[in-house]
């Protein structure tokens, strides 16, 4: 198998039988992670209706109109280079119903290694998985390993002064 046809989540799977499904709304995401992964791979191929439709009603983003938040995921989308993903970290929804996934996106923009470590709150909308919010935190300012990084040491990692 050409490396290609792989899906960009990083699951290892042909793209077609992976998040294609999901871009193409023959299906829903199952569940928070594989909204995540799909998510990655739609900024990844440019699926910036798909990234919208994913967003939840209560995301900050939402606030602007369709044309401007198409606008704003279509210049995240444009303006960088997406060289993978690693999940980290997962936790099934709390009694409020937010499911968090924690994952490292490796990025580039104009040659500039731009990656980072987010912890993504997902909710579900009554049709399917959305994404809620995120703390990213560049990897430049983690300070801490990636090795064995979990949601809660993530949350109690030292901060940047």
């Amino acid at each position: 198998m050409s490396r290609t046809n792989l899906c960009p989540c990083g699951t290892g799977r042909p793209y077609a039988q992976c998040c294609e499904v999901f871009h193409s709304g023959a299906r829903e995401a199952p569940d928070a992670e594989s909204l995540m992964r799909s998510r990655y791979t739609g900024f990844a191929l440019k699926k910036v209706d798909y990234l919208w439709r994913t967003l939840h009603r209560a995301h900050a983003d939402r606030a602007a109109t369709q044309a401007e938040g198409l606008a704003a995921i279509r210049y995240a989308a444009d303006g960088y280079r997406y060289m993978g993903l690693t999940v980290l970290d997962r936790e099934a929804p709390d009694a409020k119903g937010v499911a968090r996934v924690l994952f490292h996106a490796k990025m580039f923009q104009k040659g500039r290694d731009v990656s980072f470590v987010e912890c993504s709150d997902f909710a579900h909308d009554g049709e399917g998985w959305r994404y809620l919010a995120g703390s990213p935190v560049l990897m430049r300012d983690l300070r801490a390993p990636l090795a064995g990084l979990t949601i809660a040491r993530f949350r109690d990692r030292p901060q940047p002064t």
